[in-house]
């Protein structure tokens, strides 16, 4: 079961939402529905799927519905048609003392503009939430150092915000959204405040917490780096309406629409596509104990200068090439143990193209791509590395 679940969510502003409801319906555009009944749609028809532990990415430009979206699943602001459940439970229509406990307990949120109380210390800040669910001053006030500390504002914890810069007040404001311990973690442009180099600060903050943590985070942005960057997966919204959601990777590879494609146009792609997608089957591998004569038939069977090594579980020995290969042949020998060239790079399925360029830097030899076990998936070479660059994978270069 899926974390948080929307289903067929609308946002209409205005005093008649009907009106607008029904020409949706007829397919008529936002700007249409807006002249002929003066309604503004922040939604239309949006359903997705968010797993547990999953950083879901929502992003799209100014006035795309975003921020509407994220505000409706906590009802800050009420939906007007559809389903938003959490953990299963429809939250459209519960009971105000229900939806209290939702945000009490599991849905914490991260704001754009900090929203800390100035007359407050940072760890009273930190507390609120605490305070409001009736935890007593020593429990909270342990809990607000604890989450401070993971934050990393330790010894800033009787401090005023207007003390803080703008990333460590939003770090309070981090610090204050777990403190309640939620499951789940809305950010709506958390980051967007602040200058380029602490909000690249922010975002490795959020990853390394993350690994810690796992939480269930929905976090809108209007940056495509940012939510390349963060993101599990992405939902790209336009004038309300979800246009496409997929992975990073998939993003860039298949654009839904025009719209999209010219959204992601200008990615540095190096940053995003991984090994995973350009990873090449090998032509050709031996096992260890096949022995010279065999690998010098595979290699000249495939037409290749040299053939990765393999021992009997599958792992990766190494690396060895026709000229060894056939000095052995030549001299009756037949154990490749003596030529084995273990000097090999190996890179996890994930590792991102930016991280491969250096790697071949006077390095003759495809790049391996292992998993846990050290067990071959696939090779990368050079030109799968231009591929990439230019989105071409999978096609000759």
């Amino acid at each position: 079961m899926s974390k948080v679940e929307v289903r067929n969510l609308y946002k209409v502003f205005g005093s008649s939402p009907h009106k607008a409801l029904d020409l949706i319906k007829k397919g008529l555009s936002k700007e249409e529905i807006l002249e002929k009944t003066g309604q503004g749609i922040g939604v239309n028809n949006a359903s997705f799927k968010v797993n547990e532990g999953e950083i879901f990415v929502v992003m799209g430009l100014s006035g795309s519905g975003k921020s509407t979206l994220v505000r409706c699943l906590n009802r800050l602001i009420e939906p007007t048609l559809g389903e938003i459940l959490i953990d299963g439970k429809n939250i459209v229509g519960c009971s105000k003392e229900e939806l209290m406990n939702v945000r009490r307990k599991k849905v914490g949120m991260v704001f754009q503009n900090f929203a800390l109380l100035p007359h407050r210390t940072v760890a009273e800040n930190v507390a609120f939430g605490l305070e409001i669910q009736n935890v007593d001053q020593e429990n909270r006030t342990k809990k607000a150092y604890e989450v401070l500390e993971l934050v990393g504002l330790k010894g800033y914890e009787e401090s005023y915000p207007s003390q803080l810069s703008g990333g460590m007040q939003q770090r309070v404001g981090l610090a204050r959204a777990l403190a309640t311990d939620p499951d789940i973690l809305l950010m709506d442009e958390a980051f967007s405040a602040l200058d380029p180099l602490i909000r690249k600060e922010m975002q490795n903050e959020l990853l390394a917490l993350q690994e810690r943590m796992h939480k269930t985070i929905i976090f809108i942005t209007h940056d495509l780096d940012e939510a390349l960057k963060i993101g599990d997966r992405i939902a790209v919204m336009k004038d309300g309406n979800i246009v496409q959601i997929d992975t990073p990777e998939d993003l860039l590879k298949n654009p839904a629409d025009d719209y999209v494609r010219d959204f992601v146009q200008d990615v540095n792609r190096t940053k995003v596509v991984t090994a995973a997608t350009i990873m090449q089957t090998p032509d050709s591998i031996v096992s260890s104990k096949d022995g010279a004569r065999v690998a010098v038939r595979k290699m000249k069977e495939a037409s290749i200068s040299s053939i990765f090594v393999l021992n009997k579980n599958r792992q990766l020995q190494g690396i060895i090439t026709i000229d060894d290969a056939t000095k052995l042949v030549r001299e009756n020998k037949d154990n490749l143990d003596e030529v084995i060239d273990k000097k090999i790079h190996t890179v996890s399925p994930d590792c991102a193209i930016e991280e491969l360029l250096p790697l071949f830097i006077n390095y003759s030899y495809p790049i391996v791509v292992t998993d846990d076990q050290n067990k071959i998936l696939g090779i990368i070479v050079k030109s799968s590395v231009l591929a990439g660059i230019l989105g071409e994978e999978g096609q000759n270069v």
